[in-house]
């Protein structure tokens, strides 16, 4: 797993069941790749973080961190 942790997936939910293909228009990915991101799989870029974060009206820090636990 990557070091890098997020709660997209619960924002999506919490934004009224927001789908992965819905967020993934918002912000022009796609819906696979929101999946891998949401799962760890993938770390998106610093602008794209941005754009996530800012379709929850979240901080980027607050959507996206460092796990510690996954570089020992």
């Amino acid at each position: 797993m990557l070091p890098i942790d997020n709660c997209v997936r619960a924002l999506r939910e919490q934004h009224g069941g927001m789908t992965q293909a819905e967020l993934g228009d918002k912000v022009n990915l796609t819906r696979q790749t929101i999946a891998a991101i949401e799962q760890r799989r993938y770390s998106p870029s610093l602008e794209t973080a941005f754009l996530i974060a800012r379709v929850f009206g979240q901080r980027l820090e607050d959507v996206f961190w460092f796990d510690e636990s996954a570089t020992s």
